[in-house]
């Protein structure tokens, strides 16, 4: 068993007592493990700032596979940190390119599936800690909206996908920072100078026919969940995206959305729907 605790306490050095693969098959064993210290706490913390910091190259096709694999897992807590790892392997290779150009692609296909047919959405229990769908399938939606592997169609089908998480939310109200991840996540979608004006607006009119369509009563949890996440998205909007950089160890310069100015607009007629006072 390696002593992980040295490794925490050493900025995350690699063990050189021990093969790279026996040391990844470990930490994915442990990525699923019920107590939160061992999964959330040790596993996913090293396997993230390995993968970020280039000690897993050479490996991101075996890793991204085994967490796509993953995603069909009988625990949700398997689940739901499968999904992040597999968005650290993507976005390692927006920056290596090491991957096969099929596999972000046949990953996202595997992810959508899981994060649409999630129905186990709470942000914490007791017992296993973190499990978060929405938030951890959020961080996954960023990391494929800055992959060069997908183009414009993609990444409408990311801010599609977004939308569908939003209006099935199974009744549960967002708790735990939910709606700024999922804002975080379309508004890095957002800030792809690939994707057109007409898509990076046009995915807000379903949103906007199921809110004009609502009845009269208490607020149902997906229309609060969106409005909110749409709040949030507005701040992006105007004031950019930053990213943190784990190799760095600081976060990078401000990413503006190229159609910034058609997007908040979209965005306030939205809110202004069930807020008239909204300017």
């Amino acid at each position: 068993m390696t002593d992980w605790a040295t490794v925490l306490s050493t900025d995350y050095a690699v063990p050189a007592d021990r093969p790279l693969t026996d040391l990844m098959d470990e930490l994915c064993e442990m990525l699923a493990s019920p107590d939160p210290v061992v999964r959330d706490d040790t596993a996913f913390t090293v396997l993230a700032y390995w993968t970020a910091r280039g000690r897993l190259d050479g490996h991101l096709a075996t890793l991204g596979d085994r967490m796509a694999a993953r995603l069909v897992d009988g625990e949700i807590q398997a689940r739901t940190f499968a999904a992040m790892i597999l968005g650290w392997v993507v976005l390692r290779d927006a920056r290596t390119g090491e991957l096969d150009a099929a596999a972000v692609p046949r990953w996202r296909d595997t992810f959508t599936e899981w994060w649409l047919g999630e129905s186990d959405l709470r942000g914490w229990d007791p017992d296993l800690g973190w499990l978060h769908a929405v938030a951890h399938g959020s961080d996954t939606v960023r990391a494929f909206a800055r992959s060069p592997r997908l183009g414009p169609a993609d990444l409408r089908g990311l801010l599609e996908t977004v939308v569908d998480r939003l209006l099935d939310d199974g009744g549960y109200l967002y708790a735990h920072g939910e709606d700024d991840r999922l804002a975080y996540a379309l508004s890095t979608a957002l800030t792809r100078a690939d994707l057109p004006r007409a898509d990076a607006v046009g995915w807000l009119d379903r949103i906007e026919s199921v809110i004009r369509g609502g009845e009269a009563g208490p607020v149902p949890a997906w229309a609060s969940n969106t409005i909110r996440t749409l709040t949030s998205l507005y701040l992006f909007a105007d004031r950019g995206v930053r990213w943190y950089d784990p190799e760095l160890g600081r976060t990078g310069a401000v990413s503006p959305l190229p159609h910034r100015d058609a997007v908040k607009d979209a965005v306030a007629a939205v809110l202004a729907i069930p807020s008239p006072g909204f300017g």
